[in-house]
């Protein structure tokens, strides 16, 4: 293939032909296709790994093996659901060889034999935007991640696909290799799980809200014990 002869990579550029340029050794068009999809993919093998480094390396590994394979895409399913599909094999695959038990996570697991309600008992309490509101987006991130990760297995990737990634329920599915109506439940009862964990932190803050102990609380005494004592008569 010509370099000169392509047209030039835009935004506008589709995933499918990036994939066929990308099979061609267009190296530019595979650079193009996984930024367009690096987030997608970290998200979906996070949630599976749950650590950081392992679902870069896992997502690394995963367009290496997509790159492999290019030439074989038939584009039976969108580009970005065939590489999340390959993410989601390559994270569970470390999974597996991490623990060395092949049944702690299975994707397509029957759900008759699991308890979502012991699931939820596990998720324990524990223009320019102002630095205040910042830090507050930050610290809510944080904890919403929290309870995201105490999600079970199966739960935790459905919901992240679903709700982070917005992919459709047919999407999710084909990524994940389950069916559609497993897809649904699961994100209905991930969702009613965070809801539970969430509550139960907002309850727990509710003693903490406009708290006004300990040094503050101490200054406002002094000072009105100082003002009272400036006001008493002399000699009293």
């Amino acid at each position: 293939m010509n370099p000169s002869r392509l047209a030039a990579i835009d935004e506008k550029t589709t995933d499918a032909e990036l994939a066929r340029r990308s099979a061609a050794l267009d190296h530019e068009a595979f650079r193009v296709l996984m930024k367009r999809h690096n987030q997608m993919l970290y998200r979906a093998a996070r949630s599976i790994l749950k650590n950081e480094a392992e679902a870069e390396d896992a997502v690394q590994e995963a367009y290496l093996q997509a790159y492999r394979a290019m030439g074989e895409f038939r584009g039976d399913a969108k580009v970005s659901t065939w590489l999340v599909r390959i993410a989601v094999n390559e994270a569970i695959t470390r999974l597996h060889k991490q623990t060395r038990r092949a049944e702690i996570i299975r994707l397509d697991a029957d759900e008759s034999h699991m308890d979502p309600h012991s699931s939820e008992d596990g998720m324990n309490p524990s223009s320019p935007e102002q630095p205040e509101r910042a830090t507050l987006r930050a610290e809510t991130r944080k904890l919403l991640e929290a309870r995201i990760d105490q999600l079970p297995d199966a739960f935790r990737t459905v919901f992240v696909l679903r709700a982070v990634e917005e992919m459709s329920v047919e999407e999710a599915a084909a990524a994940l290799g389950i069916p559609e109506a497993t897809v649904r439940t699961r994100f209905f009862r991930a969702k009613g799980m965070l809801r539970e964990a969430l509550s139960r932190d907002i309850d727990l803050a509710h003693g903490d809200a406009f708290a006004f102990a300990g040094e503050r609380c101490d200054r406002i005494v002094e000072r009105v014990l100082a003002r009272l004592a400036e006001a008493r008569p002399r000699g009293a």
